[in-house]
């Protein structure tokens, strides 16, 4: 991936799942799927599964996302089916400044 010019300001959610979550995740699996495939009021810049030490078990998610302004990921991350389901029990979203990515292996 290359950097491309933006005047759009990036964001940062990093959501961890409630304890035993899981099941309740994968139940949910393809209705997340299929909400990020549609039409978002962000871009997904990167996104992927949180993994306990084990490097399997998913516990949560993080999405760095471009988007006009906080309200837009607000949105975004208020209609997640995995918000709607209650699995994610503490979510931040923070300002990010996108200085560097590389291409995936």
């Amino acid at each position: 991936m290359t950097l491309r010019e933006t005047t759009m300001p990036h964001y940062a959610i990093h959501a961890l799942d409630h304890a035993g979550a899981l099941e309740r995740r994968l139940a949910h699996y393809e209705a997340h799927k299929t909400y990020l495939g549609g039409t978002l009021p962000v871009r997904i810049v990167v996104s992927g599964p949180l993994l306990a030490e084990d490097g399997e078990t998913m516990i949560g998610s993080l999405f760095v996302v471009e988007a006009p302004d906080r309200a837009a990921v607000e949105a975004f991350h208020a209609a997640d089916p995995f918000r709607e389901a209650g699995i994610w029990e503490r979510v931040t979203i923070t300002g990010f400044r996108l200085r560097q990515a590389a291409l995936p292996a």
